[in-house]
């Protein structure tokens, strides 16, 4: 993916609300990505802030960007703001156990961005994250466009992994997507997978091995199960969403026309104003979704499911 140049690194800055296990590695991959110039990292704790932009101001100096701790007017002119603030998932808690607590959080962090960054595009990677980026959306009045959640592309990450390891392959080299709902009810689009532009089945003959659906569908439960496996064993998971959320945020600024499986407030399945993940294209003016997937009748309607599970607790919230 393209880099931007030096000129335009020293005019770049993202803001992170939320210092906890998740916005500091995010910032720290930053910094050794090297997107940004200044990377400002916001917590209502500011002392604890303070001690990790000491920390990660140690590997700034390997690299070219300035880490600092700020307020939300330093999100001024931020190209992105990062939204990682809010209650951790425990173990045996589902993303939508959190919904309530997080959206009490969001209520008063959201329109503090707003006032500061009117013209920023901001990136939710708070859990439930399909219904907290729908709050975003409402909260701040921004366009649709401008307010991304982290969504499924962790998801699509995950099962390009599994389906690397059970193919023998590369996973950069398996084109497969996990769309709907950052959690229970996401579903993988079967029907569109390929390994070097033939669909799975296909591979399979033109390889001489064999097509086993059973574990095919292993995969998408491992896939599924991955955080909650990873939180069980070391309470939290950080480093992979980390990772993804710099890769939401390079065709930001690099205005690269990246495709990614993001969450984004639309109608899906015919439910209107839902947040869910689709393919989106993704550059300096945000996340667009110029082309529809081409999903089987089962995944049409299993995208319906996703959809409904999203606006129930939509519902309940707002009664």
């Amino acid at each position: 993916m393209p880099q931007p140049n030096a000129a335009n690194v020293k005019s770049i800055k993202i803001a992170i609300v939320g210092a906890g296990s998740v916005g500091v590695t995010t910032a720290y991959a930053l910094l050794l990505d090297g997107l940004a110039a200044d990377i400002v990292l916001i917590d209502i704790d500011k002392n604890r802030a303070l001690g990790e932009v000491m920390d990660l101001s140690h590997a700034a100096h390997f690299a070219q960007a300035r880490v600092r701790v700020g307020d939300y007017e330093d999100c001024a002119d931020a190209a992105a703001v990062v939204i990682t603030a809010g209650v951790n998932q425990k173990p045996g808690q589902t993303r939508l156990d959190l919904v309530k607590t997080n959206y009490r959080l969001f209520r008063d962090v959201v329109p503090r961005i707003a006032q500061h960054a009117p013209d920023t595009i901001l990136v939710v990677a708070t859990n439930p994250v399909d219904v907290l980026t729908h709050a975003a959306y409402h909260i701040s009045g921004f366009p649709l466009e401008r307010v991304i959640g982290s969504g499924t592309a962790m998801d699509t990450t995950r099962f390009r992994h599994e389906l690397g390891k059970h193919f023998g392959v590369n996973p950069r080299n398996v084109h497969a997507i996990i769309v709907g709902e950052h959690g229970d009810s996401q579903l993988p689009v079967w029907s569109l997978a390929t390994i070097s532009g033939m669909r799975l089945r296909d591979y399979c003959k033109a390889a001489s091995i064999e097509y086993n659906e059973s574990a095919l569908e292993a995969c998408a439960k491992r896939t599924k199960e991955a955080a909650y496996e990873i939180i069980q064993r070391k309470g939290k998971t950080n480093y992979g969403v980390a990772s993804v959320l710099v890769s939401i945020l390079q065709p930001i600024v690099t205005n690269s026309d990246a495709i990614m499986t993001v969450s984004r407030v639309g109608t899906y399945g015919g439910i209107e104003d839902v947040a869910l993940s689709m393919p989106c294209k993704l550059n300096r003016h945000g996340a667009y979704q110029d082309v529809p997937l081409l999903l089987s009748e089962s995944e049409e309607a299993a995208l319906r499911r996703s959809a409904l599970s999203i606006k129930e607790v939509l519902t309940a919230l707002e009664g």
